[in-house]
């Protein structure tokens, strides 16, 4: 027997899902420890491990491997908990990453910042001023070396650094990513003089055109790659020491796994591991039920994400926006805003409710938590509204006090805004649903596409009480909630799901037509290196596949669009075939006729992705079938339940998850108790269990 094992580390909660290869799955959550993030991944397996009812040891001895992600990478970039680091940098060109071009006013910016420009401000510098520094050397466009590296310059930059107490080393040249050969040079130089340092440089970490954004992107991976590497060797010497046999592997951004030795060395690609686990999940059960256009929504204890799968696949993008700068990192394009279970529920200075962004976290956690906490959360409001049992969370472990919720409604909510505490609660569930809501429009509709032609895929903690009502904010019709055994730990379910992905770009600006040979010239180096790095990762595939894509724009554009190019020896239709899918793509993203072919059309990053296929793929089991679509033999009583201050508290019937059958027809309003979650079937909506024990949501159309 091979298990194989994913573990998402929330912000709030630490959630894992084991499969044993033979059609039975286990899924745990525990808190998260922030202090020490590896102590709570260990008390989760020691979760999964007593329902297999074997010591941890015995589980990790067969276990085929643990794909992890975190979002401590990403946490610690947007807080700005990170360590001093050294940048150095082409002479002229060390201000670049503290002016920020002209798009450090209004990347990452809401509407209402950028018609207010005296309200911006320039507050996220990346580096002290007297840690970059600038050394001499040119390389020009065609990747000719111009002006010599200067060693001594940069032995006596890197002796300033290191005598600072840096540990770390960010190089970034211009044109680099034509001829990296002065920045490897600078990282020998670097190793001769402290061999610890911590080095990155942007020809390997971000090879893009666009010094900007490639500056921020290695200033990025150097911050968080020492602490990533600290952490999973910490993490992975425990693992080994309860007997792992199989690799630890790490979430990344793209939507695939790399192994724990070769993240640190572009940490950037894992600061959205836990955001994509969730969506990889989506595609794998969408294959099972035979789904291909899933809005995938994760509302866990801190945050709420929401990404897309069209035709089987996830969208994808090429950069992403951390605090104002533009990050070079491939990604499964995946919204999030703070609007998880343990969202704080606040009044502006307008006398307006507002939820999140800020959280509870798993420490002191919601009111009701009885940690100390004094904020009122969307949690609070669930219990206060009937929805959460009073007996608590996880199958009664995580004990719950009403008394407090209400109190911290009464004081912070309800006294301010001239509310009974039942009212205040309705009302922070419902402006949960309306901004969860407007957040999925947004995702939706700004990438082209119509949220009738998607069924609602709702996971985490807290989503599958808020999803009936949220997909109904955008007009969709049908909802999953996958339960069964991963319930709220379906991103950890996507985690375990996953394979290995691995990328490589290279920027080769040029207007078409394009020479084929020059197109295939990218694309072979381009894919060698990227086989080179699949044999790294020293493990055995089921089959590997090969992806290339070019990104296009119109001519004096700055828009970028992907677009696929087979493999193979190309010849000039190929090409050609590209430059017309662009267009196609263009449309739909910004509109019929957007386009303007006579400008030109220009080929700007070549890119090539490796998926290492594992040889070991969860599946969900099947549910028993029932007798009859009556689900009474389920039903545990009957509750008064709040979905709305309109509509006010009405006897509920609730229901016990583990004894739904595949079949079972449960109608509106209605409440499904999960030991990990809870479902809300709200009004006008029927719930159905499928075979693999998911619960579909049918809303009424009218």
């Amino acid at each position: 027997m091979a298990y194989v094992i994913g573990v998402d580390v929330g912000g709030t909660f630490t959630d894992a899902v084991l499969d044993n290869g033979e059609g039975v799955i286990v899924a745990g959550k525990t808190p998260s420890t922030p202090q020490d993030y590896s102590e709570g991944v260990m008390d989760v397996l020691g979760v999964l491990a007593e329902q297999l009812g074997v010591q941890v040891s015995e589980m990790l001895a067969d276990t085929h491997h643990i794909a992890h992600g975190t979002t401590s990478s990403l946490n610690a970039l947007v807080m700005n908990n990170v360590p001093d680091i050294g940048f150095l940098t082409t002479k002229g060109h060390r201000d670049s990453v503290f002016i920020m071009n002209v798009e450090g006013r209004y990347l990452g910016r809401a509407p209402e910042e950028l018609q207010n420009p005296l309200s911006q401000s320039k507050s996220h510098g990346l580096i002290k001023k007297r840690h970059a520094i600038e050394v001499t050397e040119r390389i020009d466009r065609d990747g000719r070396v111009v002006v010599a590296l200067n060693e001594d310059e940069v032995r006596e930059a890197i002796g300033v650094l290191v005598a600072e107490g840096v540990s770390a080393l960010a190089v970034s040249l211009l044109w680099s990513f034509r001829n990296p050969a002065h920045e490897k040079r600078i990282r020998e130089i670097a190793h001769e003089i402290d061999p610890s340092l911590f080095v990155a440089i942007s020809s390997e970490v971000s090879p893009r055109i666009r010094e900007f954004a490639r500056n921020a992107t290695t200033i990025m991976s150097t911050q968080i790659g020492p602490g990533l590497r600290d952490y999973l060797g910490e993490l992975e010497g425990k693992l080994r020491a309860e007997k792992l046999s199989g690799p630890l592997l790490v979430m990344q951004s793209n939507g695939g796994a790399i192994t724990a030795s070769e993240a640190p060395g572009n940490a950037i690609s894992t600061v959205g591991s836990v955001l994509t686990g969730g969506v990889v999940g989506s595609v794998s059960l969408g294959r099972q039920l035979g789904h291909e256009n899933i809005i995938a929504t994760d509302a866990g204890g801190t945050t709420f994400l929401a990404g897309l799968v069209v035709n089987g696949e996830p969208v994808r993008s090429s950069t992403t926006i951390i605090n104002h700068h533009p990050i070079n990192v491939p990604t499964l394009k995946v919204h999030a805003i703070g609007s998880g279970g343990g969202a704080i529920a606040w009044i502006d200075a307008g006398g307006n409710l507002q939820i999140g962004p800020h959280s509870a976290q798993a420490v002191p956690g919601p009111a009701c938590y009885g940690n100390g906490g004094t904020e009122p959360t969307n949690t609070d409001a669930n219990l206060v509204l009937g929805i959460i049992p009073e007996r608590g969370l996880l199958g009664g472990r995580r004990s719950l006090d009403v008394t407090l919720a209400r109190a911290a409604i009464r004081t912070r909510i309800a006294e301010p805004l001239g509310l009974s505490v039942e009212d205040a609660a309705a009302a922070i569930y419902e402006v949960q649903n309306a901004q969860t809501g407007d957040l999925l429009r947004k995702t939706v509709v700004e990438a082209g596409h119509d949220p009738r032609d998607f069924i609602v895929y709702a996971f985490g903690g807290s989503g599958p009480a808020h999803c009936g009502l949220y997909a109904q904010e955008i007009g969709a019709t049908d909802v999953v909630v996958p339960l069964g055994q991963v319930a709220s730990a379906f991103s950890a379910y996507g985690l375990a799901s996953s394979d290995i992905v691995l990328a490589k770009e290279l920027s080769d600006p040029a207007t078409l037509p394009l020479d084929p040979a020059r197109v295939q010239k990218n694309f072979e180096e381009l894919e060698a290196a990227v086989r080179e790095l699949l044999d790294r990762q020293g493990i055995q595939f089921s089959a590997v596949e090969i992806e290339r894509e070019i990104d296009m724009r119109y001519s004096m554009q700055l828009a970028e669009v992907a677009a696929a190019i087979p493999g193979g020896e190309l010849g000039a239709e190929d090409v050609a075939d590209a430059a017309t899918l662009f267009e196609t793509r263009y449309a739909e993203l910004y509109g019929k006729d957007s386009g303007f072919r006579e400008a030109g059309i220009q080929a700007i990053t070549y890119r090539v992705r490796g998926t290492g296929i594992l040889p070991f793929t969860p599946t969900l089991p099947e549910l028993k079938q029932a007798d009859s679509a009556d689900p009474s033999a389920a039903l545990t009583g009957i509750r008064k339940v709040c979905l709305g201050a309109a509509r006010g508290y009405v006897d509920t019937q609730i229901y016990d998850y583990t004894q739904l059958r595949a079949g079972h027809v449960l109608r509106g309003p209605a409440v499904i108790e999960v030991p990990t979650t809870t479902v809300v079937v709200p009004d006008d909506t029927t719930g159905t269990v499928d075979r693999l024990g998911n619960l579909h949501i049918a809303i009424d159309r009218a």
